[in-house]
């Protein structure tokens, strides 16, 4: 394999993409999503290329995400470098989004945050036995962007929320139950996956279909209705109130889980998983999420969550407000509120 970060070539009718930064578990950086557009622009109107495959280089998973440490040290100044990024990186969302060639996304191993942005948007999404997905911002002061805005209020019922707000980890019955990925595959079928989509590119729907297995039962069914009920709520405060309400063991350890979140997070991400479910499309989404973004890594909490997090690693975050009530309307309104026309982000020409 190359030793660049993202390697792009044609096989078979299929323009492959294979992340290639495996020691920091291919988080993107500004480059790799630069990489990626590239290619995939190039292909677009390529009649050799039938379809877009995606998948990684060794390593324990697909994507952990972005470079947080980037982006959190861009956020400490002017955030231009943190916004440069996410500039890209959404571009490249919505081009995946809106790309007239099917794309397939092997999803082995972790998926988080960035790495959710680009195989979200893939027609096939493939999971395996090692994979692990999750949203986790809310644990470093951030949200679930790169998509997240749309994708998660459209998952069953209140699933979406649930996963935004506690970052829980899910596995493949789990996310294949939820339509998270649409297809399950044992790892050690995956080289012949990828082979039989090169004998047949202008049907990899139907090799996906042939070679997936069944994932097991999903753990998750089992709590469906508590989500949808205690979840339902408008404000992060309501929730706290029906899961302490409720009582049982599982409501118990999820109202434990987001009292560790940064409060700011829980109302950020609430408000922008209920603004998403009202949008008319995915690019108003990502415009909203850029504005959003460009904000939230100058505040304290995101500063600090990484830190905790990532730099530090003592996993004991001092989170400004400290509490729910200290996060107001006025608050959200003005991380919320939109960019001037000149600094607004726009998709691709």
């Amino acid at each position: 394999m190359s030793e660049a970060e993202v390697v792009t070539r044609i096989e078979n009718g299929i323009g492959r993409i294979t992340l290639n930064r495996p020691k920091a578990i291919h988080a993107l950086n500004r480059a790799m999503c630069e990489t990626m557009t590239e290619a995939l622009l190039a292909w677009r109107s390529n009649s050799s290329v039938s379809a877009i495959l995606i998948d990684h280089a060794g390593g324990r998973g697909f994507c952990a995400g972005g470079d947080i440490r980037m982006i959190a040290e861009s956020g400490a100044g002017d955030a231009s470098e943190a916004k440069a990024f996410f500039l890209a990186e959404y571009r490249l969302n919505h081009l995946m989004f809106d790309y007239p060639k099917p794309i397939i996304a092997i999803v082995d191993g972790i998926v988080m945050g960035g790495g959710v942005g680009i195989s979200e948007p893939a027609d096939i999404r493939v999971a395996t036995e090692r994979t692990t997905y999750a949203m986790p911002e809310t644990g470093i002061g951030l949200f679930p962007d790169v998509g997240g805005g749309w994708f998660l209020p459209r998952l069953p019922g209140q699933t979406g929320v649930w996963l935004a707000l506690t970052g829980a980890r899910l596995k493949a019955a789990d996310t294949v139950a939820l339509g998270i990925h649409t297809h399950f595959v044992a790892t050690s079928d995956l080289i012949d996956l990828i082979e039989s989509i090169g004998y047949h590119p202008h049907d990899p729907k139907a090799e996906a279909d042939a070679w997936a297995s069944d994932p097991g039962p999903s753990s998750l069914m089992q709590h469906r209705e508590l989500i949808d009920r205690l979840f339902a709520f408008d404000t992060v405060e309501e929730i706290f109130q029906a899961l302490e309400a409720d009582g049982t063991d599982w409501a118990l350890k999820q109202l434990e889980t987001l009292k560790t979140k940064s409060p700011q997070s829980l109302k950020v991400s609430l408000r922008q998983i209920r603004t998403g479910a009202t949008l008319n499309s995915f690019a108003d989404n990502m415009a909203m999420e850029y504005a959003l973004g460009g904000r939230v890594v100058r505040t304290h909490d995101f500063q600090e969550g990484v830190r905790a997090v990532i730099v530090d690693k003592d996993n004991a975050p001092k989170w400004s407000p400290a509490d729910l009530s200290g996060v107001t309307d006025e608050t959200l309104d003005a991380l919320f509120a939109p960019l001037p026309d000149n600094e607004k982000w726009t998709p691709l020409a």
